[in-house]
């Protein structure tokens, strides 16, 4: 049994949901926590393969309850790529996801606005990325069952996505569709690096994201994603960055993100109840060779 199964097995002891969603909380969102009735709580030092979190902003734990009436799986913070993690570790949390039976993941972070509609305390429903981290969390070895060469035409659900957007509507919340750019960090970008970005389609930037998007696709998991806008790109403020004005601006923008995840959660459970559960395999649509 592997890190992911026994990390599976360990949250099937610990609580007798089986939730089909997961919600992986980034800064700007901890006041979701809230709205959750849990079941369990578990420290991720208590999982297998789990990391803990050292980010401000990101609690490092799992908890198993009901959102809206939805049983979910809620993780409070993640490990970034740029705390000297491996690709394959930082994801670990998401095959462990997948092992336990989750159906639909939803990752959440916060982000620089680079589209000019996008603004401090707004929303980004993620419809597609670039991934300029310099690495891919599929490199190596690959897991038994799965296969290396996924389709990435459509990593982000386009029924979950058009889910959120109804979900923001409910609740008066402001959203827009569009690309979410993701860098390595920990350095903010230049205005000259956020003015390429903003000619190569991207509306908003951030450090985190992509890699679980693209794992939870290697195990068949649907993704939704969903950026908080907690700062103008570099450039496009005269103010200097600073990841002080992330959590505060997260942090007035709390109400609303929880309002919007919790309206997504009961948006998402009704949907499920009307459609027969998806299995947890790998996606169908794969990719036979690489490209040379």
């Amino acid at each position: 049994m592997n890190a992911p199964e026994k990390a599976a097995a360990w949250l099937w002891k610990r609580s007798p949901l089986r939730p089909a969603l997961a919600v992986v909380l980034g800064s700007g969102f901890a006041r979701v926590a809230r709205e959750v009735v849990p079941d369990a709580i578990v420290p991720y030092g208590d999982l297998p393969g789990f990391l803990p979190s050292t980010i401000p902003g990101h609690e490092g734990r799992l908890v198993i309850g009901h959102l809206a009436g939805a049983p979910v799986y809620l993780l409070s913070g993640r490990a970034h790529y740029y705390e000297g993690h491996s690709m394959e570790t930082l994801t670990q949390p998401v095959r462990a996801l997948a092992a336990a039976g989750v159906q639909a993941l939803l990752l959440t972070n916060a982000a620089g606005g680079i589209h000019r509609q996008l603004r401090p305390g707004s929303f980004l429903s993620i419809s597609d990325h670039i991934n300029l981290m310099g690495a891919n969390p599929l490199r190596g070895e690959v897991p038994p069952g799965r296969t290396r060469f996924i389709d990435l035409s459509q990593v982000y659900d386009a029924a979950l996505g058009r889910l959120m957007l109804r979900a923001a509507r409910a609740v008066r919340v402001r959203i827009r569709s569009g690309v979410y750019l993701a860098v390595s960090g920990p350095s903010y970008e230049t205005p000259a690096e956020i003015r390429a970005f903003a000619s190569m389609g991207a509306d908003a930037v951030g450090m985190s994201t992509v890699p679980e998007a693209i794992v939870a696709r290697q195990c068949g998991v649907r993704v939704a994603g969903l950026s908080c806008i907690t700062n103008l790109a570099a450039g496009r403020s005269p103010r200097p960055l600073s990841h002080s004005e992330v959590l505060e601006a997260g942090a007035r923008a709390g109400e609303e993100a929880a309002r919007l995840v919790t309206s997504f959660a009961a948006a998402f459970a009704r949907a499920e109840q009307g459609s027969p559960r998806r299995g947890s395999g790998p996606s169908p649509t794969v990719m036979r060779s690489s490209r040379n």
